[in-house]
C-alpha cells in the first residue's frame, strides 16, 4: 500500500494545461465612518480612540478579543448595566456572569470571534423564556449568528436575491432589508458604512414542534434587532483586502488528475439539463482538510453503493451478495454494492449535484452544497464485506479559526478571519460523541493543520452514508452567508499536500483509466480478487428499466437528513 501512495505522488516534469486559470475572488471592503460611531457614545470632544477603549474594557470580559474587530460591533448587550456595575478599579475577578448584561432574553454562546475581517457572534433564545413567543412550540434555543462585515464578496454566479424592505424596523435601521436565502431569514442593513447581518435557519412551511418556521424566526430576528448596541471595536486605518494567493506547484503529479470545475457525472444534476457550476474561483489558501494524501474527491450518492439521491435505482437487491449490481435510474450508471471501489482518480466536482438544498450558486437554485472527499484508502472486517470501516483517516483544520458547533451535533464549522479572507467551512459525518468527547465545541481555538476528528460514515446514525467527508465553504455577502463551490479551492490545497500540480481533464479529452487503492482487509481469507468497478464515463451502460417520464421537480424533505446540522448550534 506504501508503494502505491508514493507512486501516486510522483511528478514529470511537463506543464499542467488548463481549461481556465484559477482566480482570486472579487472582494469588497467599506470605509468605516468610526467617528459617526463615537459619537453616538460619548459627549462631542472625546477622541474616537478613547471612546472605543473604554467600551472594549466594558464589553472584552465576555467578549474576549472584541477589541481586534476592524469594524464596530453591535451586540444584544446591555453596555450601560455594565458601566455602572464596573469597579473603579479593575480586576482579573471582576468579569461579570455569563448573561448578566444580556438583552431581550438572549444568550451569550461561547462562539464569538473578531478580527480583521469583522466579527461574528451567536446568540440563543429560547422561546419558552419570552412570554410574546408563547405560540411557538419550538423545544430547541433558537441560535441567531450576527456579523459585521469588513469584506463581502461579490460573486459572479446568478444575482443574489434582493430583499424586501422591513418597515417597521426602518426607522431604527435605515434601509433594512429582509431576505430568505438557502434556509436562513437574513436582516441586512448598514450602520457606520458596514455592512450587518443578523441570521436564522429555518424553515418555509408550516409550524411543529421540532421545527422553526421562518415566520416565526422573523419575529425573533426582530426581536433580536431591537436589543443591539454599540459595543466595541478598535478604529483603523482602512487596509484594502489583498488577492488570495493562487501557488500552485511547478512540477505535476504522474497520477493525480481532476474534471474541470463543474462537471458532473452526466445526469446527476438537478435535472438532466442542468449541469454544475465551472467556478475556478480560489476562495482561501486552505491546507487540504484530510491529514495525508493520496485522497479522492467524487460522489458519494452516484458512485458505488450509492443511493442515487433517491431518484430510483434499477437493481434486483443487495441479497444476491457483495458487487451486486444496479444502476441510478436518472443516468442508467452502472454501480456495484461495493464501496471500497470508490478510491481512484480523476476527481469530479459534486457541488451542485442533485440534492434538494437550496444553493443560490447552483443552476436550478438547488444542489449539493459542498464537495465529498475519499480518505486514502478503504478498511474492510473481511473480504465478503461492501463496506468500509469508518474512523481510520484523520481529519484537519485547513486554517487557523475558531470552532463553532453545540454539542451532539454532526456539523463542524472552522470560522476563518484574516486582513483577506472571511469564511466558514463545514466539516460533516464524523461520529458527535466523539467531538463532544474531544472538546470539539463552540469557541475552540484551533491552528491550521491541528486534528479535529476522523472520517465517518455517520448522517443521523452509524453507516447512515458511504466512508467519506463532505467539506463545503460558505462566504459573506451583503445579503450574509451564502454556498459557493469548494472544488478550485480544494485542488489547489491538494496540490500543495501533494507537492505537485494536477491534470485537468476538460470536455472533449480522454480520460484516464480508474485504478482504485485495493482495500485493506483486516481479517483476510483466500478468495479470488474481484474484477475492478468500471468508470461509466468510458465504458457502455447496460440495459436497464427505462426510467419513469421526469416530473415537475418538487422540493421535499432530503431522507438522509432528517433534521439538517444549523449553522449557529
Amino acid at each position: 500500500m506504501r508503494r502505491a501512495v508514493v507512486a501516486c505522488l510522483a511528478l514529470l516534469a511537463a506543464p499542467a494545461v488548463s481549461a481556465q486559470e484559477m482566480k482570486s475572488p472579487n472582494l469588497s471592503s467599506p470605509q468605516v465612518n468610526w467617528d459617526a460611531a463615537a459619537a453616538t457614545l460619548t459627549a462631542p470632544g472625546t477622541a474616537t480612540a478613547e471612546a472605543f477603549a473604554k467600551l472594549n474594557a466594558l464589553s472584552e470580559k465576555r467578549f474576549s478579543g472584541i477589541a481586534k474587530s476592524s469594524v464596530p460591533v453591535l451586540l444584544p448587550f446591555d453596555i450601560e448595566a455594565a458601566r455602572k456595575e464596573a469597579p473603579a478599579e479593575p480586576t482579573a475577578t471582576a468579569a461579570p456572569a455569563d448573561d448578566k448584561f444580556m438583552r431581550a432574553n438572549f444568550h451569550a454562546t461561547s462562539f464569538f470571534q473578531a478580527g480583521p475581517a469583522g466579527y461574528d457572534a451567536a446568540f440563543a433564545l429560547r422561546v419558552a423564556e419570552v412570554g410574546e413567543f408563547s405560540d411557538i412550540r419550538y423545544a430547541d434555543p433558537v441560535y441567531v449568528l450576527m456579523s459585521g462585515l469588513a469584506i463581502t464578496y461579490d460573486l459572479e454566479g446568478p444575482a443574489l436575491p434582493a430583499g424586501e424592505p422591513v418597515k417597521e424596523l426602518e426607522a431604527d435601521f435605515p434601509g433594512i432589508r429582509r431576505t430568505l436565502h438557502e434556509s436562513y431569514i437574513r436582516y441586512s442593513f448598514e450602520r457606520y458604512g458596514v455592512p450587518y447581518v443578523a441570521a436564522i435557519y429555518c424553515r418555509d412551511t408550516r409550524p411543529r414542534p421540532k421545527l422553526l418556521t421562518c415566520r416565526q424566526a422573523d419575529r425573533i430576528a426582530v426581536r433580536f434587532l431591537r436589543a443591539l448596541t454599540l459595543s466595541g471595536g478598535t478604529p483603523a486605518a482602512p487596509q484594502p483586502a489583498a488577492p488570495v494567493a493562487l501557488d500552485r506547484p511547478a512540477g505535476v503529479s504522474r497520477d493525480f488528475s481532476y474534471f474541470s470545475p463543474g462537471s458532473l457525472i452526466p445526469g446527476s444534476g438537478l435535472k438532466k439539463d442542468l449541469g454544475g457550476r465551472p467556478d475556478y474561483t480560489v476562495y482561501a489558501h486552505l491546507r487540504f482538510p484530510l491529514k495525508d494524501a493520496p485522497d479522492f474527491a467524487n460522489s458519494q450518492s452516484f458512485n458505488n453503493w450509492g443511493d442515487c439521491d433517491f431518484t430510483g435505482r434499477a437493481w434486483a437487491g443487495r441479497r444476491s451478495g457483495k458487487r451486486a449490481p444496479y444502476s441510478c435510474k436518472v443516468n442508467g450508471r452502472p454501480l456495484v454494492f461495493d464501496e471500497s471501489t470508490n478510491y481512484a482518480y480523476p476527481w469530479r466536482d459534486n457541488f451542485c449535484e442533485h440534492r434538494n438544498f437550496y444553493v443560490g450558486q447552483c443552476p436550478g437554485g438547488e444542489g449539493h452544497q459542498g464537495q465529498d472527499i475519499r480518505p486514502s484508502s478503504c478498511t474492510m472486517i473481511n473480504d465478503g464485506a461492501d463496506r468500509c470501516q469508518a474512523y481510520q483517516h484523520q481529519v484537519v483544520a485547513v486554517h487557523d479559526g475558531m470552532i463553532l458547533r453545540a454539542r451532539k451535533q454532526e456539523a463542524v464549522f472552522l470560522f476563518i478571519n484574516t486582513p483577506n479572507t472571511h469564511m466558514r467551512v463545514r466539516y460533516m459525518h464524523m461520529n458527535p460523541s466523539q467531538l463532544d468527547a474531544d472538546g470539539v465545541v463552540s469557541g475552540k481555538p484551533v491552528a491550521e493543520g491541528d486534528i479535529i476528528g476522523k472520517v465517518g460514515n455517520f448522517n443521523t446514525r452509524e453507516l447512515g452514508t458511504t466512508y467519506h467527508l463532505h467539506f463545503d465553504m460558505q462566504v459573506p455577502t451583503k445579503i450574509g452567508w451564502v454556498f459557493v463551490n469548494p472544488y478550485a479551492t480544494l485542488v489547489t490545497a491538494y496540490e500543495r499536500l501533494i507537492g505537485a500540480r494536477g491534470t485537468e481533464i476538460k470536455d472533449g479529452d480522454p480520460v484516464p483509466a480508474s485504478v482504485p487503492v485495493p482495500p485493506v482487509i483486516e481479517h483476510p481469507t483466500p478468495v479470488a480478487a474481484a474484477p475492478a468497478a468500471t468508470d461509466a464515463s468510458t465504458a457502455p451502460a447496460p440495459k436497464v428499466e427505462q426510467a419513469a417520464p421526469e416530473k415537475p421537480h418538487k422540493r421535499r424533505p432530503h431522507r438522509r437528513h432528517k433534521r439538517k446540522p444549523k449553522a449557529e448550534d
